[in-house]
């Protein structure tokens, strides 16, 4: 295994763990962790440190992780459907920042594109789910849900993610070119 690639899977060992812990700062409380989505700031992380194959399997795996270790999420819906919506951030916030100029506007780019992508992935998976169960799934519970009660996340997400992102550039840690 050449050193870039256990490099990468440190990386990543690393953000999932993070995906797990973090999320322990709002007490399990369901409308903390639902306004500040903790979880994601890791997985968003993975795949502009690591690249999307590593952000999308992570992505992919943490909430249904840490929903059979520690109950939360609920396994069925939220967890399935956040399965989706994480692995849609590190795949999109991996293969935008892969794609663009390493230039820092590019990384707002990457990661607003890359949140809005995996909110819709996962509003999507809300309402397969929704239909399978035959109840329903409205664009207002999806908007509700999605962008107005994760303000504060969004807020977090877009100030933090960029801040690690140039960081680690700036130390030679990720790619810079």
């Amino acid at each position: 295994m050449k050193k870039n690639n256990i490099l990468k899977l440190t990386y990543s060992a690393v953000c999932l763990a993070l995906a797990m812990l973090l999320p322990l700062l709002t007490w399990h409380d369901t409308m903390l962790g639902n306004m500040f989505s903790l979880m994601h700031l890791p997985i968003l992380l993975c795949g502009f440190i690591c690249g999307w194959e590593w952000g999308l399997p992570v992505g992919f795996i943490a909430p249904l992780l840490r929903s059979v270790l520690f109950g939360m999420p609920p396994l069925f819906p939220t967890a399935v459907a956040m399965a989706f919506e994480l692995a849609v951030y590190g795949l999109l916030a991996g293969l935008l920042y892969k794609i663009f100029p390493k230039k820092n506007g590019f990384i707002y780019i990457s990661l607003i594109a890359a949140m809005i992508g995996g909110r819709i992935v996962g509003g999507l998976v809300q309402f397969i789910i929704a239909g399978f169960k035959n109840t329903s799934y409205t664009f207002s519970a999806f908007f509700t849900a999605y962008f107005v009660n994760a303000i504060p996340g969004i807020i977090l997400q877009i100030i933090l993610v960029p801040l690690i992102v140039m960081a680690l550039r700036n130390e030679h840690l990720i790619a810079n070119e």
